[in-house]
């Protein structure tokens, strides 16, 4: 489970933001079974969900840009980056010292019942200092980076230890990722849980349709899509893929299109899926069930209905697996109540047995007041003066109510990051205007 993530100096975040999924204590008894996963060893207990809310430009999705970055960097630096390639990192622009400053990242998380702290500071010209500390009872640090200098456990990160005295890590790769790369135990099983920790765009379902499509050749994932499409009130009884053999293709097919088809076809699989087809009802003039018809899932399903059954694979293989999903503008095309329900997937305790996570941004204020969520579930993104992102948490008010108005009391600006819409005021007047002297 992801316990925070921080992040400085990256796109809209001049300053440090931290996003903390540990349970505060000041409601401990409130919604306390479903919401929370409880750690004794560790005497703290983990958020099952939390949602970020803000003014359009204020950071939201950059934040959840941040996470990806780390993602991406951590699985690709040793294997896409040749000595001398830039790291596409970007700092904080709108100020005259930070664009000659380093971005820093650090992810806190639980593996196999311990707790890691692992971070990396960089330029687009290399790393500067990369860490990685373990904690049972106490935390003990496995490696440290400065530049080019590695200082390695000499039992716990035995391996590492080799490949940092060889000189195998370039000034623009991790040392994480090189190490897995050499078979490090403890490296290969940190590297394979945050790449577990998935970030996924709502405004764009094609970029994880692909995934909900893998599932269904999957007789028990495709039954529990079927029952949360169900769920979800879509009338769909079924879904089919349609896909073509990339190696049987017909021959009067264009060159060009026969080379489209095999690079997308779905992972190294020899298939391309050419459609989604969802199966529903028939009915006479009696409403009397006489068959079944298709639609095409691109050509003739609604945007909602295209982004839900894209969302179903993402959800149903974190709940199953306990890991962490990130979903920017959950509510993008989907109803509010429909986002409700997503959201108390995650926070139920029989349906998410395994403690996975749902981070997400929305505009749906709904959800303030629908009793699914604590206070210190419930972040806030605004920009200061300088346009630099802040983050901050409900929980960081301390005089609040228990059964305080919260969707109404955002909307007026009680806790800030909402956008500031004054000049609307004076651009009617004065679109007005110009309306009168045409």
């Amino acid at each position: 489970m992801l316990i925070q993530f921080s992040v400085t100096n990256y796109k809209s975040f001049r300053d440090k933001a931290t996003l903390s999924l540990v349970a505060s204590n000041y409601d401990k008894k409130v919604r306390e079974v479903d919401n929370v996963a409880a750690f004794e060893d560790f005497s703290f207990r983990l958020l099952k969900s939390a949602v970020m809310y803000g003014p359009n430009a204020s950071g939201k999705s950059k934040f959840f840009e941040a996470f990806n970055f780390v993602r991406h960097y951590v699985r690709d630096s040793a294997t896409d980056f040749t000595a001398g390639d830039k790291i596409p990192v970007e700092p904080f622009l709108l100020d005259e010292t930070s664009n000659n400053e380093p971005s820093e990242f650090e992810v806190i998380f639980l593996h196999n019942g311990l707790r890691y702290r692992y971070g990396f500071e960089l330029t687009e010209e290399k790393v500067l200092s990369e860490w990685l500390y373990e904690k049972a009872t106490k935390e003990i640090e496995l490696f440290y980076r400065d530049e080019q200098s590695i200082t390695t456990h000499p039992k716990k990160f035995k391996k590492g230890g080799v490949i940092a005295k060889q000189g195998f890590v370039r000034d623009n790769q991790l040392f994480l990722s090189r190490a897995v790369q050499f078979n490090d135990e403890i490296s290969e099983y940190l590297y394979s849980s945050l790449s577990k920790l998935r970030t996924l765009s709502g405004l764009d379902e094609k970029g994880f349709q692909g995934y909900t499509m893998s599932l269904l050749d999957k007789a028990d994932y495709k039954q529990k899509i079927l029952k949360l499409l169900e769920a979800a009130d879509l009338d769909i009884e079924d879904i089919e893929v349609e896909k073509l053999d990339t190696n049987n293709l017909p021959t009067d097919l264009p060159k060009s299109l026969k080379e489209f088809i095999k690079k997308e076809s779905l992972d190294n699989e020899k298939v391309f899926v050419s459609d989604v087809l969802t199966k529903r009802w028939k009915y006479n003039n009696k409403e009397e069930k006489v068959g079944h018809t298709h639609f095409s899932m691109d050509d003739m399903e609604s945007s909602g209905t295209k982004k839900f059954f894209a969302l179903t694979g993402p959800i149903i293989d974190t709940l199953e697996n306990g890991n962490t999903l990130f979903v920017d503008e959950l509510d993008s095309k989907l109803h509010p109540n429909l986002v409700e329900k997503i959201v108390s997937l995650f926070n139920s305790k029989s349906l998410n047995p395994h403690n996975a996570q749902l981070i997400f941004n929305t505009h749906n204020t709904n959800l303030l007041d629908s009793g699914l969520l604590r206070r210190d579930q419930i972040w806030f993104v605004e920009k200061d003066s300088c346009g630099s992102s802040e983050l901050h948490s409900l929980s960081d008010f301390k005089k609040i109510r228990k059964n305080e108005a919260l969707e109404s009391n955002y909307l007026r600006g009680k806790y800030g990051a909402i956008p500031y819409l004054e000049f609307f005021n004076s651009f009617t007047s004065k679109f007005l205007e110009y309306e009168n002297e045409g």
